[in-house]
């Protein structure tokens, strides 16, 4: 077999680290990929959203299977480009991964089949007077969300009314997501336990992954901005009891495969639920995502112990029932090392040291990193992802986790410090 991965950053090392544990694989590829997944895999120089050179280079290499890391290339129709062609690669449609690349979208949706979500309004630029109407006669707190793709930072929490203002002119005005911004919704804020369950669909069948916890805040605590995440854990069985997984699966997971497929747009893929399970036990979706979430991934994929590579085809042929998922009995915990100033402005191009010194049950997941003259430099917000795999406990994974991220350095370095302490 020869298997392309799309993508270049943690999720995308950790997906390919697995695949290459399947001796069937013959040729392993990523595009545009980084310096740790190179190691692994050949690289290819094409970029994540060129979904024209990514298929003429399935096509011109006869790969046998694709597999799609980030948002961006389903939201420009890779899947829907690789089917008309008869190839084989996993991921949705493009009508289908609006779960993701449209907020509003996703909350209509949810609203019209009762999938349980927090209440909300959507406004769109032309809506200025509205929406300002509208905070100023609101309850606090809210929830103010970019209706686009915002690598997992359209997301603003808001206190008080000062806060939504100063929100709503920086999407609308200051354009700080581009037009991703220029649709919001804004919601009620939920309050309870979140927690992330990947769901792996064909359209009709799924099957679900052990559950685990990011910790999306730049600040010890969860304070300050939202980022693409700085850690996780898995599995998160203190937060998903099987009596609330029962309830993700008939509340939310099941009608959204039924109706998605009623209403033409047949849900393959990755389902990502990002939920807060209420005080009651009561789950309530944030957000879809319809890829891998980055770093769960990191935390997830080693609990696998059946073969991946055969999930993403069964999920890409409509055969996802005949999987047969063997999980192990290991706990784990991830820690990102990011670039001081992460998520905003940031510098790259530090050199890396200490990334042979991982213990044997640490993994070292590549997010922003490059080689350059036998180097490897930073060259991202989140530079690496430090995983530590324990059978003896959630405790443990964290301990192997942070010793290991200790051993690694580069210029301003920075990373939460309580990464899954919310798991014990």
């Amino acid at each position: 077999m020869k298997v392309l991965v799309i993508g270049s950053g943690g999720r995308e090392h950790a997906i390919t680290w697995k695949i290459k544990q399947n001796p069937e694989v013959t040729e392993l590829y990523c595009a545009p990929g980084n310096a740790g997944i190179n190691e692994i895999a050949i690289g290819v120089d094409i970029k994540a959203d060129d979904v024209e050179g990514l298929l003429n280079f399935v096509k011109e290499n006869n790969i046998t299977l694709t597999v799609v890391g980030p948002e961006v290339p389903l939201e420009k129709g890779i899947v829907d480009l690789f089917n008309e062609n008869g190839l084989l690669i996993f991921g949705p449609q493009k009508s289908a991964a609006r779960l993701e690349h449209s907020k509003m979208f996703a909350k209509d949706f949810m609203k019209r089949h009762n999938i349980p979500t927090a209440a909300y309004e959507t406004f769109s630029f032309n809506d200025k007077a509205k929406v300002f109407d509208y905070i100023s006669n609101t309850g606090y707190p809210i929830v103010i969300k970019a209706d686009g793709l915002a690598a997992g930072k359209g997301v603003i929490i808001c206190s008080n009314i000062d806060e939504a203002i100063q929100t709503v002119t920086e999407l609308f005005d200051d354009k700080i997501f581009g037009s991703a911004g220029d649709n919001i919704v804004i919601e009620q804020f939920l309050q309870g336990v979140e927690a992330s369950v990947f769901a792996i669909c064909d359209g009709t069948d799924y099957i679900v992954l052990p559950a685990s916890q990011d910790h999306k805040k730049i600040g010890e605590g969860e304070t300050g901005k939202n980022t693409g995440g700085m850690g996780a854990y898995a599995p998160a069985d203190k937060a998903v009891t099987p009596a609330i997984m029962k309830s993700i699966r008939t509340k939310v997971i099941e009608p959204v495969l039924k109706f998605m497929k009623s209403e033409g747009n047949e849900f393959k893929g990755c389902l990502y639920c990002g939920l807060m399970i209420d005080k009651t036990g009561e789950p309530f979706v944030i957000e879809f995502n319809t890829r891998f979430g980055d770093p769960e991934t990191q935390v997830v994929l080693p609990l696998i112990n059946s073969d991946i590579t055969e999930m993403f085809i069964a999920s890409a042929s409509g055969k996802i029932k005949d999987y047969e998922l063997k999980l192990n009995n290991n706990f784990c915990c991830t820690v990102v090392l990011a670039s001081d100033g992460y998520p905003d402005k940031y510098e790259t191009g530090k050199e890396i040291t200490g990334l042979n010194e991982a213990g044997g049950d640490a993994i070292v997941f590549h997010a922003g990193t490059k080689n350059e003259n036998g180097k490897i430099l930073s060259a991202g917000g989140r530079v690496l992802s430090v995983t530590g795999i324990s059978a003896l406990g959630l405790k443990e994974a964290i301990n192997i986790a942070y010793h290991n991220a200790a051993n690694m350095n580069f210029e301003n370095k920075y990373n939460r410090t309580d990464i899954g302490l919310k798991g014990l």
